[in-house]
């Protein structure tokens, strides 16, 4: 088995769709770090002296009709249905500096959607390469002259899966390095680092740590893909109907379903927890009134709808992988 998993492990390095794949993410993670540099820096000298001058008119304002704004202000806060900021932050009352420049970058509070956003493109390509590993297989009928030598077809479908995953997993590894030390130095420079305290990072080492583990997931995964419909397009052209159909249109619609969709389930995992809003709607008193409830979708409920679904898909391609003709 492990002398297989290491064939299956050169055959993947060696794929041209395996080394652009690794190139795209590597260029894409590029982007994302200049894109954090163009966020984290601070006004120039004109936009600062511009701000400035807003700033004193609208003290000026304040002075003249101050009372009158907060008077109604508070008017308007006491009208407003639950569930609603506090009196301070809904009427926050004299302007000041801070609310007409640039707020600084804090590297602990934008560090954990950036690591949200990466994994969405690393599982991505990992699926992509993995459905394309076992999909060219049965598309050049190269997987029949692989069963001549190797007869036994649970060991070579275990060997492939395991060999696109441990081969996809430290390229997730690089990738959430060199977001996590390149961005780090860019808000250090040019913002705050202040508050990272050893509990920040190891809150983004444990999601980090989960994205690379989705992210071999995602390869194995697309290799039970790519076996179960012989091709690589047609694997992409499954998950991005999943996506636009059943995310976009039905998860639109139905918006209580949300927890048993594939990508809440995921940020949850990824974010250890999130939250997803739900409207909920009253008739009550003669008015038809509609309001967004927040609503928390748990880590453990994450990890074990991903969980199952892993293993459901695995099994049933192991199944099909053992009874079908692969000619």
């Amino acid at each position: 088995m492990i002398r297989l998993t290491g064939v299956e492990l050169r055959r993947l390095t060696s794929r041209r769709l395996t080394i652009i794949g690794v190139a795209a993410v590597l260029i894409i993670t590029a982007f994302l770090l200049f894109a954090t540099w163009r966020e984290a820096r601070p006004l120039s000298a004109d936009e600062q002296r511009q701000n400035q001058v807003y700033f004193e008119e609208a003290q000026k304002d304040w002075q003249l009709h101050g009372a009158q704004y907060q008077k109604d202000c508070e008017a308007s806060y006491a009208s407003t249905p639950d569930p609603k900021p506090t009196l301070k932050e809904f009427c926050p009352g004299e302007p000041t500096i801070e609310q007409f420049g640039k707020p600084q970058t804090v590297f602990g509070q934008i560090m954990p959607d950036l690591l949200q956003g990466s994994s969405y493109l690393l599982v991505f390509i990992a699926f992509l390469i993995g459905a394309s590993f076992l999909g060219a297989e049965f598309s050049s009928g190269a997987i029949g002259n692989w069963l001549t030598f190797e007869p036994r077809r649970l060991r070579v479908y275990s060997s492939k899966l395991l060999g696109a995953a441990i081969g996809l997993a430290p390229v997730a590894v690089v990738i959430t390095g060199i977001l996590l030390l390149g961005t780090f130095l860019i808000v250090d420079h040019l913002g705050t680092t202040a508050g990272t305290t050893g509990k920040v990072w190891g809150d983004l080492a444990e999601t980090s740590g989960r994205i690379v583990l989705l992210t071999a997931v995602g390869a194995a995964l697309g290799g039970v893909v790519g076996l179960l419909l012989r091709h690589t397009a047609a694997a992409i052209g499954v998950v991005m109907g999943y996506v636009v159909i059943v995310e976009g249109v039905f998860g639109g619609f139905l918006a209580k379903s949300q927890p048993w969709l594939i990508r809440l389930n995921f940020d949850a995992f990824v974010g250890h927890g999130t939250s997803y809003y739900v409207e909920e709607c009253d008739g009550g008193g003669g008015n038809y009134t509609c309001n967004q409830i927040e609503k928390h979708l748990s880590f453990e409920h994450g990890a074990w709808y991903l969980s199952i679904a892993t293993l459901a898909l695995i099994l049933l391609g192991a199944l099909v992988f053992r009874r079908r003709d692969v000619n």
